[in-house]
Formats: structure tokens, C-alpha cells, sequence
């Protein structure tokens, strides 16, 4: 059985809007969470880039981070990630730069190849932007600008940081793990999204790795969804309000936010409904202490996963909080 003692462990947020609440409370929910699971011990905290989705107010990264980071003082501060598609390189270079001037060696850059939203809000964001699919060239450019010293043409990204940020690639697949790993860049899986191409991308990750400047050895994050709670029951019953909310987005109110566990707990859906919500947390990590540590042996013994990522969406701020201290609790136990 694989140990879990020497797991680094870190949070994926997207700070979720459950109703009766609003964005701005989430927001700083969000920072408040950061410096818990900075006392908890936590490696990082990384925010995703979500638009035209009221449900998850997390569509500046960058401001967010900067918030994150001023509110803390160890923790690593990162983006889960910034959707590269939606952003000319040189900005996003200059942004990070800046980051890493204010909380020099705390800053990542976690960078995806989605565009986290609609195709209209898609269009909007990238007005002006390529409309091919230019990712690798997109990518090689922003790490020139990243790299103290290199620059890939006449112009310079202002502020450089005197130290390489952190870069890591973003998927859900093994083409996305064999790129990131012929890169030589640390890889980050959305097991949250897709469970059941886990082992098959971290394999293929290593298989195709490269030791870089940037990396000497393969480094790989498996972000999953992570409740934990004192019972089983319990903590089903936290995670049904996120769940619910995805099928209604889909059902019924794409602009819906997500309705608390309370709600969900005492609406019923039809039988694919019901089937929906079952497959969305199945194969993710939802249970008391035993059970969660259970799964997460396992997975590590499977994936080989070197740090995990936890996304825990609870309608209660102190649910939340608590799970997180319970994760931490069973790993180092």
C-alpha cells in the first residue's frame, strides 16, 4: 500500500457562488480559506480563470492571486491556471513579473489550453487574438519572456523576475501529458474533470519526459474534488449541492449559481438527473476520514502522483474549512 506520509498536499479554488450568497463573498472566503490552509501546512493555493459564469467568480487570476498573497506569508500563490488562449503571452508575463516582484519564490503559473467559458464570451476575450489554435506557439513565447536573461524577440516583458516563475501545464489528457512532459515542465491532471484518464496521462507524462532548465525530473499534481467530513453521510450530503448545480446548469439556468447542500438535499431529480450526480461523485474523494484515505492511497499507488490538489466545493464556509483540516489530518496520520 502506497504511504501517504510524504504527500504534498495543496487547494484548487474556484470560488464558488452557492445561492443566498454573492461573488463578493466567495472572494473573500477565498482569502480567509488561503490563510487556514497556510496554518494547515498546505504547499499551494492556486485559483482557476472561469467567465460568464456567475456560479464561480474566479475570472481575474492574477487580482485574485495578488490578494491570496498579500493575505499570507509562506503559502505558494498560483493560478489552476490562466487560460492561455484568452491572453496575449506578453501580458500575462508582465503580470506574473509583477507578482513575483511583490512575493518573490511564492508565485506559480499554472497555464491552460480551455478558454473556461462560452463560445460568445470566448470571442469577446480573444478579440484581436489569433482564432487558430496556436497554443505551442503561444506557450514558447511566454516562456521566453519568463526566462531571466532570454528574450524571444525585440520586445521585453516589464517587470522580468530576477528567478524563473514556476511554470506548469495544465490537462486532462495524455496529449496534454505527453506535451507537458516533452517540455520538461511539471504537469497538473484535472481529475475533477476527468477520473477516468488519471493513470493513463501521468504515464504517459513520464513516458514522455524530458528533463528541462526548467525541470530535471518529472513532477506530477492530480487535482480531484475533496470532501471530507465526520461521516460518510455527511459528507454526500455536502456534496450534492455542486453536483446539483452542474445539472442544472445544463437542465435548466446556465446562469444559475449553486444551490446550497441544504437545497439540493431536498430536491429530487428524475432518474438520469439523479444518475448525472451520482457519476459526478463517484469517482472523486467524498467520505469520512477512513474512506477518503482509503481512496487516496489508492490512487497515489496507482498514479504515482507527487503532490494532490484538493477542490472542495461546500456551500458552508466552516464545512469547507473543516474538510480541509480533516484532509490534512489523515495524510499526515
Amino acid at each position: 500500500m502506497a504511504d501517504l506520509s510524504g504527500l504534498r498536499l495543496s487547494v484548487l479554488d474556484t470560488a464558488p457562488v452557492w445561492r443566498g450568497s454573492s461573488a463578493a463573498r466567495s472572494l473573500r472566503n477565498s482569502v480567509d480559506l488561503a490563510r487556514r490552509a497556510e496554518r494547515l501546512g498546505y504547499t499551494r493555493y492556486w485559483v482557476a480563470e472561469h467567465h460568464n459564469t456567475p456560479c464561480l467568480a474566479t475570472s481575474v487570476p492574477p487580482v485574485l492571486i495578488a490578494q491570496i498573497a498579500s493575505a499570507t506569508t509562506t503559502i505558494r500563490v498560483g493560478s489552476g491556471g490562466v487560460l492561455l488562449p484568452n491572453h496575449a503571452p506578453l501580458a500575462v508575463a508582465e503580470q506574473f513579473g509583477t507578482l513575483e516582484v511583490f512575493h518573490p519564490g511564492r508565485v506559480d503559473l499554472g497555464i491552460g489550453r480551455a478558454s473556461g467559458t462560452d463560445p460568445a464570451a470566448a470571442r469577446l476575450l480573444r478579440r484581436g487574438l489569433p482564432a487558430e489554435d496556436d497554443f505551442p506557439e503561444r506557450l514558447g513565447e511566454l516562456l521566453g519572456y519568463l526566462t531571466p536573461g532570454e528574450h524571444p524577440s525585440d520586445v521585453r516583458a516589464v517587470p522580468q523576475a530576477d528567478t524563473r516563475t514556476p511554470v506548469y501545464l495544465l490537462g486532462t489528457s495524455t496529449s496534454s501529458a505527453r506535451f507537458a512532459g516533452s517540455l520538461g515542465l511539471p504537469y497538473a491532471y484535472a481529475h475533477q474533470i476527468n477520473p477516468a484518464g488519471t493513470v493513463a496521462a501521468l504515464e504517459a507524462y513520464r513516458n514522455a519526459f524530458r528533463p528541462s532548465a526548467r525541470l530535471d525530473r518529472p513532477y506530477t499534481i492530480v487535482a480531484p474534488t475533496v470532501i471530507v467530513a465526520d461521516s460518510d453521510e455527511r459528507a454526500r450530503r455536502l456534496a450534492r449541492g455542486s453536483a446539483a448545480g452542474q445539472l442544472l446548469m445544463r437542465t435548466e439556468d446556465r446562469f444559475t449559481l449553486f444551490p446550497t447542500a441544504e437545497e439540493a438535499g431536498h430536491r429530487s431529480f428524475d432518474p438520469e438527473g439523479e444518475r448525472f450526480i451520482r457519476e459526478r461523485l463517484d469517482p472523486q474523494f467524498i467520505g469520512d476520514p477512513g474512506t477518503v484515505r482509503d481512496r487516496l492511497t489508492d490512487l497515489v499507488k496507482h498514479s504515482g502522483a507527487d503532490e494532490l490538489m484538493a477542490l472542495t466545493m461546500v456551500s458552508d464556509h466552516e464545512a469547507r474549512a473543516r474538510s480541509y483540516e480533516l484532509l490534512a489530518e489523515l495524510v499526515r496520520s
